[in-house]
């Protein structure tokens, strides 16, 4: 698992396939909240694991594909 330790709000959540995800909200834990007001993450809170982060740069990017991504994520409670 990458260092998640530099991920920030507004960063922008790319997939393994170059797709974009969604920006980030929040780290709450384990998992970084998507914004709602992004059409990459459906406009609702999407939460997705940190586990899922290959590296950070000025992007998040996953190892996960965009169609991965939106499979498993799940909406904030």
């Amino acid at each position: 698992m990458a260092d998640t330790s530099s991920i920030r709000e507004h960063m922008e959540v790319i997939a393994s396939d170059g797709g974009h995800v969604g920006r980030v909200d929040h780290i709450l834990g384990t998992e970084i909240e998507l914004a709602r007001f992004d059409f990459g993450s459906g406009l609702k809170h999407h939460m997705i694991p940190t586990s899922w982060v290959d590296r950070v740069d000025d992007a998040v990017h996953l190892n996960v594909t965009r169609e991965e991504a939106k499979a498993s994520w799940h909406a904030k409670h």
